[in-house]
């Protein structure tokens, strides 16, 4: 009984952080964003709009914006396949990186002491965060309707 105790303790443990990386990982993302677009309120903004912006994707992107999320969403599908990330391990969602951020010029740079896999990673969060920066942002892309991405 207090092998099973301590088997479950560790499962939740386990998931908890997991759970955690992922926030954190999403929290460097959103992070570089933030240092292009300092007024910007990612989690809100970028979350459900054009068809790639937020979970999933499909269709054509509605505009340059959606664009910047498509080439994003393929990055992460590129690195899970990258030869240095272990499918598990180094996921684009969990993995944290080095990086660092000017805001006066509003510049990112992906630090050298990451790993092969780490900086796949950075420079796909770093090119979205620029490419946001320099997309407009329209509202009636946001909650766009399923039907809309074909």
């Amino acid at each position: 009984l207090e092998a099973l105790s301590h088997t479950f303790l560790i499962v939740v443990v386990s998931r908890a952080s997991a759970q955690g990386m992922d926030i954190k990982a999403l929290t460097q993302f959103r992070k570089m964003i933030l240092c292009v677009l300092p007024n910007s309120w990612p989690a809100l903004d970028y979350a459900d709009y054009g068809c790639y912006c937020g979970k999933g994707g499909s269709g054509t992107p509605v505009d340059d914006l959606d664009r910047c999320c498509q080439v994003h969403d393929q990055c992460y599908s590129d690195a899970m396949q990258h030869p240095e990330c272990w499918p598990i391990l180094d996921n684009p969602y969990t993995e944290f990186y080095d990086y660092s951020c000017d805001k006066e010029n509003k510049k990112i740079t992906c630090g050298s002491k990451n790993n092969e896999c780490e900086m796949f990673i950075c420079e796909c969060d770093r090119k979205a965060a620029e490419c946001f920066g320099r997309s407009p942002w329209n509202p009636e892309h946001e909650h766009l309707p399923s039907d809309r991405c074909q």
